[in-house]
């Protein structure tokens, strides 16, 4: 056998836990430093705790706690697509068609859903709003996501 090539063998190796509980070993090392023995492992205490020694535990939520902050911020988003309080202006109808709407007070994207639900004939009452702003009102609202009301989808001739 070649000399030099095996460690050190100490029969009196010094083991320490976190916990505070210490034991002799045979190793090669002098010293050894250990986060869970048999003296505080929950296996062995039948204690319900989480060992966590490198903060696993903590990444994990801040990784669920992003997610959560992500899922939010698409909820909002798709609420914010689809609020009745929208500005008309927004849907780009076009000049004529918003001004004429703003005229009769209708500024908002949950006014004009109220008047469709009164039927067609209550947005082409208003002066200057004819039946291709009433189209193209509709193709954005839906383009846009928001639910039309039964009176609206038949079209009065």
């Amino acid at each position: 056998m070649k000399e030099n090539t095996h460690p050190t063998f100490f029969t009196d190796a010094q083991v320490t836990c976190a916990c505070g509980n210490t034991w002799t070993t045979g190793s090669t090392m002098k010293s050894i430093r250990t986060d869970v023995c048999s003296q505080c492992h929950p296996f062995f205490t039948g204690e319900q705790r989480i060992v966590d020694t490198e903060g696993q535990v903590d990444r994990f939520y801040k990784k669920l706690q992003v997610r959560q902050k992500y899922l939010d911020e698409i909820e909002a988003r798709e609420a914010a697509r689809i609020s009745p309080e929208r500005p008309i202006t927004e849907l780009e109808l076009g000049t004529r068609a918003t001004d004429s709407l703003a005229k009769a007070g209708i500024t908002k994207v949950g006014q004009a859903l109220e008047k469709l639900e009164m039927g067609e004939s209550h947005l082409l009452a208003v002066d200057g709003f004819g039946r291709k702003s009433l189209a193209d009102l509709k193709k954005r609202l839906r383009q846009l996501g928001y639910p039309l009301p039964e009176a609206s989808q038949e079209i009065a001739v």
